[in-house]
């Protein structure tokens, strides 16, 4: 093999590899590509996560909001109930004392 049919081998073989890889290439190309309407789809379904997103921490916000309130419900009426059954211990107690003091004064 001269020096011409070296050269010329060695071109060949190079062309066949740059045909292959553009191929390749372009096959590749051509199987990942991404249509307008897929863009257009991913991009309405980032909106839709983005606003269901922000629903969501509305909707945290606001039971969060709710749940104080009705700890504070819960505080006051337990507060109340605490109350009302100190005076009825105390009505009781009082009425006990006049049905002694009766029941004294009947039997004297």
């Amino acid at each position: 093999m001269n020096r011409i049919e070296f050269i010329v081998a060695t071109a060949i073989i190079l062309f066949v590899a740059f045909c292959l890889g553009w191929f390749a290439h372009w096959m590749l190309h051509r199987f990942t590509r991404v249509s307008q309407a897929d863009v257009n789809e991913l991009e309405r379904m980032s909106q839709e996560l983005h606003e269901a997103e922000e629903t969501r921490d509305q909707a945290i916000t606001y039971l969060q909001q709710r749940e104080a309130e009705l700890t504070n419900q819960l505080a006051q009426t337990e507060a109340e109930l605490s109350a009302a059954m100190e005076g009825l211990r105390e009505a009781r107690q009082e009425a006990e004392e006049m049905r002694a003091y009766a029941e004294r004064m009947s039997s004297t």
